[in-house]
């Protein structure tokens, strides 16, 4: 197998979430591999940030500040992206929020807060997406969901609820999208040393039953779930589709 297939080399993505944790260890990944980002997040400040520090090092990268739990700013990121490119080879789902109660406590709005922005939006991401994927050679879909969504883990019904509805599309898109050399694929962590995460893992008693059901006995880094994210996206992994590859330290494989 050429070098070639293990790089993402003149390939175009589009990371959501992309200026902090998993979102920006992907987009740095796919930047080191060849490729070219357009990043969005909600704080422009941090966007541009990311780009100067991409760019003093020679990499293509470009992005607008976007919240795609709203439709009205999906269909912006899309004219944006529109104007510049015609075309997408890699669609990365990152973007992502929680609000860690117990079921009966949730409010109506932040129900909607995560769904809307860990499920719905994805969704409509996807969908708005599909035309310029289709013009790739090979496009590349990569959804990150997460443990939560396949086994119980104290974050949250409604995290989790969005997280295993992920994966569900994920194996839709990837059937109905097959024909059209468009691979879907997701990757689920398990605690993963992030700002969403910071307030879990510094409570030490948290952090010590986190670890104590994790063979590995310590939490992932970034840059570990980028290298699998990356991974489905590049030709040598041209045969996978509609699969979840966990990045968890051997959590879910844990018995007694």
């Amino acid at each position: 197998m050429s070098q070639d297939k293990w790089r993402l080399t003149g390939r175009r993505a589009l990371v959501t979430g992309g200026t902090k944790g998993i979102g920006f260890a992907i987009a740095e990944e796919i930047l080191n591999l060849g490729g070219s980002v357009y990043i969005t997040a909600r704080n422009p400040v941090e966007i541009n940030a990311c780009l100067r520090a991409w760019g003093r090092r020679g990499l293509e990268a470009s992005g607008s500040p976007a919240d795609v739990s709203r439709e009205t700013d999906r269909e912006r990121l899309f004219k944006d992206i529109l104007s510049g490119w015609d075309h997408l080879d890699i669609l990365i789902n990152n973007a992502g929020t929680n609000i860690r109660k117990n079921s009966v406590d949730y409010t109506g709005k932040e129900y909607e807060t995560i769904m809307s922005t860990n499920l719905h939006a994805v969704f409509d991401m996807c969908r708005r997406a599909y035309p310029l994927l289709r013009q790739s050679s090979a496009g590349a879909v990569v959804n990150v969901s997460s443990v939560a969504g396949m086994t119980h883990v104290p974050s949250g019904a409604p995290y989790a609820m969005s997280k295993a509805a992920l994966l569900q599309l994920t194996r839709n898109l990837a059937l109905e999208w097959a024909g059209d050399r468009i691979r879907v694929n997701a990757v689920s962590p398990w605690y993963t040393r992030t700002p969403l995460t910071e307030k879990v893992l510094s409570d030490g008693e948290r952090l010590t039953a986190i670890l104590q059901r994790t063979p590995m006995k310590r939490v992932a880094e970034p840059e570990e779930i980028a290298a699998a994210a990356a991974f489905l996206c590049m030709p040598a992994a041209g045969y996978i589709t509609g699969q979840c590859l966990v990045v968890d330290g051997g959590f879910l494989s844990n018995g007694l």
